[in-house]
């Protein structure tokens, strides 16, 4: 396996893209992903595939994360700078409220376990990005231009 550094010659001017999306369902819950490969609880979401638009993306991470198919399209709600994981990184939120789940989706390496929370039970170990950003969307904190 070849290793390439993030910072370095090579990677110094890329641009990454990723998509997340904070899903509430009727009773007002969210919903919230545990990953297997990082630490904590953070709303679903992941990378943006080369040739792929974001409503693409966000529409299929959540079915592939989750098992949510949306109903109508997600509300862009802000674009992040992430330069704290990588220089050029930069994550789109989006916010669902239409959407039905057929089947969700059993554990696996990617997504070992996820949930709907009440936003004053928020299970421990939420990130504070993720608790951040819904403290923005709840408009109990002004928008940050940084994840």
């Amino acid at each position: 396996m070849i290793s390439v550094p993030l910072i370095g010659p090579a990677n110094r001017n890329r641009v990454t893209l990723g998509v997340q999306a904070a899903v509430t369902d009727r009773d007002g819950r969210i919903l919230l992903v545990r990953h297997g490969y990082r630490p904590g609880w953070h709303f679903p979401g992941g990378g943006v595939e080369r040739g792929e638009s974001l409503k693409s993306a966000i529409t299929r991470e959540l079915e592939e994360e989750t098992g949510v198919v949306l109903l109508e399209d997600a509300r862009l709600f802000g674009i992040y700078a992430h330069f704290d994981a990588f220089p050029g990184d930069h994550i789109v939120l989006f916010v669902a409220t239409a959407w039905r789940r057929e089947r969700v989706p059993p554990p696996n390496s990617e997504i070992v376990e996820h949930g709907f929370f009440p936003l004053d039970a928020l299970p421990e170990g939420t990130m504070p990005t993720t608790r951040r950003r819904l403290e923005e969307i709840l408009g109990q904190a002004p928008r940050s231009a940084h994840w």
